[in-house]
């Protein structure tokens, strides 16, 4: 099975509704098509209308026993439940087989993020750079580190102010951003980012061949950066810079969470700034806290050492 493997009509049409209604990113999309993929292997002939619970816990039995993770099924088994609602609302479906079904349960797993020397390592490797490949790079990654930005609200900036995808605000420091949900949110941008995109906007016109693109970042043939283009060229920066550590555009988002947590200690702010609805999702960042205070108990404390 791959993401090229066809998808069953029933999926195809259910991800069209997703993208038009429900605006869901190009990544959700992806992700979605992954977990449909598997509940259509798994079904085999048999349509997902004449499915049952006891069919929908055997197939997790099955992923379980493959080896994916209980988060990964969590995640699968929330796609098949939506799945189902729209086939209830539009498809005659009679119930959701997959409502009551609960997915193994796997250990918590906290979302790695950069120490702030290791962030403003990573960012000042970029110090020097010369070519608009390089400078347009260094704005994008400054900016991932200073607003917190997922990936494709960053993907999505336009230059356009007033963009239904989001655009920067030179004047005020600021960046909107359109995010989950179809929400939008302002983010303040520090100084550093602020500098490193205005000498990106010196040097787009440069890559901008076509003119029409209304992009904030471009490739060298003046289309929109893919999200895949912008994780290649984070691994090409951190592999210069010799950090030694992977790196992905996410971590970008948890070191400024964590960050500005362990400076502020306001849970409250820091959900603003990610934009999540719930203050459980941003929670999580107070246990990266905590292994900052102890990580720094243990190394200064005269009674922590052993």
């Amino acid at each position: 099975m791959t993401v090229d493997t066809p998808l069953p009509s029933w999926a195809e049409d259910y991800l069209v509704w997703l993208a038009t209604h429900r605006r869901a990113a190009s990544l959700t999309l992806e992700s979605y098509r992954r977990d449909l993929l598997r509940l259509a292997e798994l079904a085999g002939e048999r349509a997902p209308q004449t499915l049952e619970a006891i069919d929908i816990r055997r197939f997790v039995a099955r992923l379980h026993g493959q080896g994916l993770s209980g988060r990964s099924i969590a995640r699968a088994l929330s796609v098949w439940r939506g799945l189902y609602r729209w086939l209830i609302r539009n498809r005659g479906a009679r119930d959701n087989p997959a409502e009551s079904i609960r997915p193994p349960k796997s250990p918590a797993m906290l979302p790695k993020a950069l120490s702030q020397d290791q962030a403003k390592a990573l960012l000042d490797a970029g110090s020097k750079a010369e070519s608009a490949l390089e400078i347009r790079d260094r704005a994008m990654f400054e900016l991932f580190y200073s607003s917190g930005l997922r990936l494709g609200e960053l993907v999505g900036l336009d230059l356009d102010s007033g963009s239904r995808n989001g655009w920067i605000d030179f004047a005020e420091s600021m960046v909107t951003v359109h995010g989950k949900r179809d929400r939008m949110r302002t983010v303040p941008v520090g100084e550093p980012a602020l500098l490193a995109l205005r000498a990106w906007m010196g040097v787009r016109a440069s890559l901008a061949t076509a003119g029409n693109e209304r992009a904030l970042f471009i490739t060298r043939s003046g289309q929109r950066m893919s999200a895949g283009a912008i994780r290649g060229r984070l691994r090409r920066w951190v592999l210069a810079s010799g950090l030694g550590v992977h790196v992905h555009p996410h971590m970008f988002r948890h070191s400024f969470a964590s960050h500005l947590l362990q400076t502020s200690g306001d849970l409250r702010a820091v959900q603003e700034l990610l934009g999540h609805a719930s203050i459980r999702s941003t929670q999580v960042y107070t246990h990266l806290d905590f292994q900052h205070l102890a990580q720094i108990y243990d190394s200064a404390h005269p009674r922590a050492r052993k």
